[in-house]
């Protein structure tokens, strides 16, 4: 099994106010849909009422990101799936609830994790 990030930035989900509840519904039944399927990691959204911070190795702490991430904002969910197909399906799913496209990523396998 392999660990995907579906994921999607914060100014791609466009959605009316008045629509919103049922996008949480609808996104609320997704998730727990994977969690009944077992496929279900961890997913949420970025706290962006909290600005990122850069810790060096040797524990010096700046404010900001790297200089090529503009921003990184937006929801996630990482689901635990037997192939890329399996993860076009539940981001399919996903960008229902959400209104909104999904980037899908694999990680890399790491034996010793």
């Amino acid at each position: 099994m392999t660990h995907f990030l579906i994921s999607f930035p914060s100014a791609a989900m466009v959605v009316a106010e008045e629509d919103f509840p049922d996008v949480v519904r609808e996104s609320h039944a997704v998730i727990q849909e994977a969690k009944d399927a077992g496929v279900y990691v961890f997913g949420g959204g970025i706290d962006e009422a909290v600005a990122p911070v850069m810790v060096s190795g040797d524990g010096t702490v700046t404010e900001g990101t790297y200089p090529q991430t503009t921003r990184f904002d937006g929801g996630f969910t990482v689901l635990d799936l037997p192939s890329r197909e399996a993860a076009l399906k539940w981001a399919e799913k996903i960008a229902a609830s959400c209104r909104c496209a999904q980037e899908v990523r694999a990680f890399q396998y790491d034996p010793q994790a």
